[in-house]
């Protein structure tokens, strides 16, 4: 009994931890540093179910992956996937086109991150099934794992349902050299949503003039990809998409994802724009002073924090007005700080005549392939994944860290691109890109 006892805390422990884990993986304040002590504890646990054998995965593991609480289901699944026979890794993939939306994605996290062979030769096989969801899925994850077969990746964009020939086409984007014959202008005709903008995203990686204009467009048209189009047109537009994002940050609402956008841009209009947004009310004022922050440099701590910052108090709406659906998990960005105004204003007008208004900065340093690096190396996770999009067209694919993945894989990945470092070329992304 006390044996069961102490695989019952592995579970539980692996299960909170794993939340954890993948809060972190996005967190507004944490680091790859930090995010790999969580993981050591999580894959410490994750061991001793393996460990177990047998008797743990029937007693405990089997019982656990039938639930549908997300961390449990994520557990068993992993450690089954990495414990037991193939059959294992079945009763997964026979979960996955009936679990409702938190325990797939639990699932999936399971068969992305699991390092048991065989996944990969599994998942290739439901390619050619007929459960839509399923073959999209595994597409999705073969990609996360680098194991597409781009012959099959090119036969799949034919598919009748959306979902996959979108997931076919982000799955050519996880390696486009591959597939450099490709023509993807087309398909960012295509009339299904999904479809249209995962071919967008694979002509940027490709060096596609024509995508930029798509994201004017999506930003434009307030399309379903707008958060996504403007971060783009942040990292790689030229001085009018600067200019637009400018106006649209008087918008409230697409603010909170123009801002989110202008940090990345590195410019000193879009760092003035955001030091006069710290002014508002939060939540709009954490996210202001972050792109301030990111842009210019400055730590947002001490006396360029307001001391208010964490007794804030909201009010409740009245019961008949609450939202009984909405999702009450707390947000990254509700971590960030709450700006000081008169002090930031005040170190900005000292520092500012060391940025120049046509240059991009990134940190207070200006942008270069190893500002880049270094923060995809030590950065706040919450930025990272949009730094690896910004290498990824550097290099058009070339080089690509998945910022979900455990920190091991992550760091050999910016490994990689460190040792060229030196070469990434550092000028505006517009300019890189051919006809």
């Amino acid at each position: 009994m006390w044996l069961e006892n102490i695989y019952e805390e592995h579970l539980s422990e692996a299960a909170f931890l794993w939340t954890q884990w993948e809060q972190e993986l996005r967190g507004a304040r944490s680091t790859l540093t930090e995010v790999a002590v969580r993981e050591e504890r999580l894959l410490a646990h994750l061991d001793a179910l393996v460990i177990g054998g047998e008797p743990v995965a029937e007693a405990l593991l089997k019982p656990a992956l039938e639930g549908e609480d997300p961390g449990e289901v994520f557990t068993a699944a992993f450690a089954s996937i990495a414990e037991t026979p193939p059959a294992a890794l079945e009763t997964v993939l026979a979960l996955l086109p009936v679990a409702p939306a938190p325990v797939l994605s639990a699932l999936k996290r399971a068969l992305e991150l699991s390092g048991r062979e065989g996944v990969e030769s599994a998942l290739v096989a439901r390619l050619r099934g007929s459960e839509d969801v399923l073959v999209a899925l595994a597409l999705e994850v073969l990609a996360f794992r680098d194991a597409v077969p781009p012959g099959m990746a090119l036969e799949l964009l034919g598919h009748s349902d959306g979902r996959v020939a979108a997931a076919a086409l982000r799955a050519l984007g996880a390696a486009p050299r591959k597939v450099s014959s490709f023509d993807v202008v087309p398909w960012m005709s295509d009339p299904r949503p999904e479809v249209r903008w995962g071919a967008v995203e694979l002509a940027l990686l490709s060096g596609s003039r024509a995508a930029w204009n798509e994201c004017r467009i999506e930003i434009e048209t307030r399309g379903p990809a707008l958060r996504e189009a403007l971060v783009f047109l942040a990292l790689g537009g030229d001085d009018k998409d600067l200019e637009r994002l400018l106006v649209l940050a008087g918008n409230e609402a697409v603010r909170a994802d123009v801002l989110w956008a202008l940090g990345f841009t590195g410019r000193v209009a879009a760092a003035e724009t955001c030091l006069e947004l710290t002014r508002q009310k939060p939540p709009v004022a954490r996210l202001a002073g972050e792109a301030f922050s990111a842009i210019t440099g400055l730590n947002l701590k001490g006396v360029y924090v307001e001391e208010s910052e964490d007794t804030e108090e909201v009010a409740l709406p009245p019961l008949e007005e609450e939202d009984l659906d909405a999702d009450l998990n707390p947000k990254p960005e509700d971590s960030l700080p709450v700006p000081a105004p008169a002090a930031v204003m005040g170190w900005w007008q000292e520092a500012r005549k060391d940025f120049s208004k046509d240059r991009r900065y990134l940190g207070g340093q200006l942008f270069s392939g190893a500002t880049l690096m270094e923060a995809l190396a030590s950065g706040v996770m919450r930025r990272r994944s949009v730094h690896a999009i910004d290498l990824a067209l550097r290099t058009q694919g070339g080089l690509q860290v998945r910022t979900f993945a455990f920190t091991k894989r992550q760091r050999a990945e910016v490994a990689r691109a460190e040792a060229v470092r030196e070469s990434l070329p550092g000028q505006p992304l517009v300019r890189l890109f051919r006809s």
